[in-house]
């Protein structure tokens, strides 16, 4: 049974342009780019090439782009490399409560080395209020670190206002902004950006090879030492196939970017109201419109999504329950209760995130199979049984 795809938030396949683009990188051009004779030389370069693309694509200066080896690390340089470089300046820090736990643990770090940090709440679509987030910014304020898109809604956050604000308070600003970036715009000058973190593996580049946009002056520091690569500020020997295939990855996603997003968006709301209609007592996650293009959460009452998800698989649909990086825990959604989710609700979500291969006649599919697979776990379900029961006594 093939399998029809609908988890692009957790990871993408490598796209066919990339992989023959970073082949040459694994034989011809294999040499160590701290190398001073030709073989290095040529793999330094390639690496200087990528790094042009990526400060293109995101709008800042080649000096200020630093590769690293995945999203993660990029969050966490960005948060502990300031907080360690401004702590004789302020030792406090704003995010929100559904930042990726990339960023969560990491503040929850520096709590616990003699920092403060402010979680943000959200609205009931996920997103943040900017009164408060002004509110919340104090002579010790060092850094707000908000994301881009939520991995789990979808939710877009207003990010140039949120660099206007940080800017007239004199704090920097670092987003996480793993999956909007090749998905929606982004420019680090207009939306006054310090700090972005990316990853190649939510584009179509392979997996382990990120990166960290710094602006030019802002205070950090390294984050891995030993080498002097990375301008000494990220030792280890460079990822040089996977950093040219991030680069190109984002080059084809900035050129198809406006097509590809009305595609997307087109599919999008065709799978979320054929959803809505078919499954009764089910509702959207995050924002209605300010998502990115290809994010679908929905939640549906009375049922698990754990047990959604085995059927959907046995169905040859591979979707998701939330982050992929927490798809072990039994806990619900910290995202979803946030946004004021019961436990019951938050447990009986499902992501659909659709991607470059996503298809309509996929979506069909799935408008065809769920609504049979939600129906019948909702017979076996003694929650559905109650509400039915008490629907029908207060009809009588």
């Amino acid at each position: 049974m093939k399998t029809i795809y609908f988890d692009y938030a957790a990871t993408s396949p490598v796209r066919n342009e990339v992989f023959e683009e970073i082949k040459p990188y694994f034989s011809s051009f294999f040499g160590n780019p701290s190398s001073i004779y030709q073989l290095g030389q040529e793999a330094k370069q390639a690496i200087e090439t990528a790094r042009q693309t990526v400060a293109r694509v995101l709008g800042g200066r080649t000096d200020e782009i630093f590769f690293t080896s995945c999203g993660s690390e990029s969050d966490n340089w960005a948060l502990r490399g300031v907080a360690e470089a401004l702590q004789q300046k302020g030792n406090h820090i704003i995010t929100t409560k559904i930042e990726h736990h990339a960023v969560l643990h990491t503040a929850q770090y520096l709590e616990r080395h003699g920092f403060t940090v402010t979680y943000l709440d959200v609205d009931q679509d996920g997103l943040i209020s900017l009164e408060e987030l002004e509110k919340a910014i104090t002579p010790k304020t060092i850094l707000i670190s908000v994301m881009a898109a939520n991995n789990e809604i979808g939710t877009l956050q207003p990010l140039k206002e949120i660099g206007a604000i940080a800017k007239r308070h004199g704090v920097l600003f670092h987003t996480d902004a793993v999956q909007a970036v090749g998905h929606v715009p982004l420019d680090v000058e207009e939306m006054q950006i310090d700090l972005l973190s990316l990853s190649g593996h939510k584009l179509g580049a392979p997996k382990g090879i990120g990166a960290l946009y710094i602006r030019k002056g802002t205070p950090i520091h390294p984050f891995l030492l030993g080498g002097g690569q990375e301008k000494k500020q990220r030792a280890g020997t460079e990822n040089v196939a996977s950093i040219v295939g991030l680069a190109k990855a984002m080059a084809l996603a900035a050129e198809e970017m406006e097509e590809e997003t009305a595609r997307l968006t087109v599919l999008r709301e065709k799978l979320i109201n054929g959803l809505l209609e078919k499954i009764p007592h089910s509702q959207v996650n995050g924002h209605r419109t300010k998502r990115l293009p290809g994010n679908c959460n929905l939640s549906f009452a009375f049922v698990e999504g754990e047990s959604i998800l085995m059927l959907l698989d046995a169905a040859g649909i591979a979707a998701s329950s939330g982050s992929a990086c927490t798809s072990g825990s039994l806990d619900p959604s910290h995202v979803l209760l946030a946004l004021g989710l019961s436990h019951e609700l938050a447990h009986g979500s499902v992501r659909f995130t659709l991607g470059l291969g996503t298809t309509e006649e996929e979506v069909d599919y799935v408008l065809e199979v769920l609504p049979d697979i939600v129906a019948r776990l909702r017979e076996m379900s003694p929650l559905y049984e109650d509400f039915m029961k008490k629907t029908k006594e207060e009809t009588v």
